[in-house]
């Protein structure tokens, strides 16, 4: 295949390119001249921008002519202007002017995020204080005691202990009391008073008790209320310990009635043997006799002074 002109002149036998060539150039091939190829033939191809809309078209230079400059530098060049750009031309989805925001009119400014942010802060801010007052205030509805919390001040428990007006304190009753000038003396036992310490009126104490069967009975008048309590007396003891045998309304104790020498008095020093001693017998209400006895087996070489009783199990 050579360049040139194969067929009459049909557009798809044209060489574009033949005036390039020797054999073209004798076959009366030229540069191009409103199209490309030979005299004649068909101008299939257009240069950009040629076509224009509304306006007169523009000649093409000719070949090796330098085309005139149709604006200044940053303006468009109609050669190379789309016609979207072009009076009467269809505006493009990026030619669409762009919403201004904040009232500047400005082109390309973004949103008001400034405002937008400063009403989000206002909102939550006012949520929040609703909240608080709703806390602090509660439901005024209906039912709305129900769940409120109770502000007053509670009662103290010296206030719930405080005792009422209307009433006088109970007396304590005060139980019976004997000293030896108030017992009854079996045979054989005598007071005396000798002997320095003893607490009874004029320091009268029993003496004589170290014996078998000897005994000193009291006759408890006005106990209170049936119940336990405790019975007191009064004794001196010297040297060895000593016990003795009680017996409550006839009937004998559960154990001996203690009387050792707590006070660590020398053998025969009485005056420095006085001390006390307790059991738990339990009384009826109104009389009771209490008898202290020198039993079989008991040691009895004791001074008795006097003898009490209180309510109660205690200890003096």
């Amino acid at each position: 295949m050579t360049s040139g002109n194969n067929g009459a002149h049909t557009p798809e036998d044209d060489d574009p390119f033949g005036y390039l060539y020797a054999d073209g150039q004798a076959n009366g091939a030229q540069p191009p001249s409103g199209g490309y190829g030979y005299p004649n033939s068909v101008n299939r191809v257009r240069s950009v921008g040629q076509r224009q809309y509304g306006q007169q078209q523009a000649q093409p230079a000719g070949y090796g002519q330098v085309p005139q400059q149709q604006g200044a530098y940053g303006q468009a060049n109609a050669h190379y202007t789309a016609p979207e750009t072009l009076p009467g031309g269809a505006p493009t989805t990026q030619q669409q002017a762009m919403p201004s925001y904040g009232g500047g009119g400005g082109r390309g400014r973004g949103p008001n995020t400034k405002g937008l942010l400063i009403g989000a802060v206002a909102v939550v801010a006012a949520v929040v204080i609703g909240i608080a007052v709703a806390m602090a205030g509660g439901d005024d509805g209906e039912g709305g005691d129900a769940n409120q919390v109770d502000s007053s001040p509670t009662q103290t428990a010296s206030e719930e202990a405080t005792p009422s007006q209307g009433g006088e304190p109970e007396k304590e009753v005060e139980l019976p009391t004997s000293d030896a000038k108030t017992m009854r003396l079996s045979p054989g036992v005598a007071t005396a008073s000798e002997v320095e310490g003893a607490q009874s009126e004029n320091g009268t104490y029993v003496a004589g008790l170290n014996q078998p069967g000897a005994s000193v009975t009291w006759t408890v008048d006005g106990i209170p209320e049936d119940g336990a309590y405790t019975l007191f007396a009064r004794y001196s003891a010297a040297g060895e310990d000593q016990s003795m045998t009680l017996t409550v309304n006839g009937k004998p104790f559960g154990t001996k009635l203690s009387m050792k020498n707590y006070a660590k008095a020398a053998d025969g020093d009485f005056a420095k043997g006085w001390t006390t001693t307790y059991a738990y017998p339990t009384l009826n209400k109104g009389t009771n006799t209490i008898s202290v006895t020198c039993g079989d087996g008991d040691k009895c070489n004791v001074l008795l002074d006097q003898m009490w009783v209180k309510a109660g199990q205690v200890k003096n």
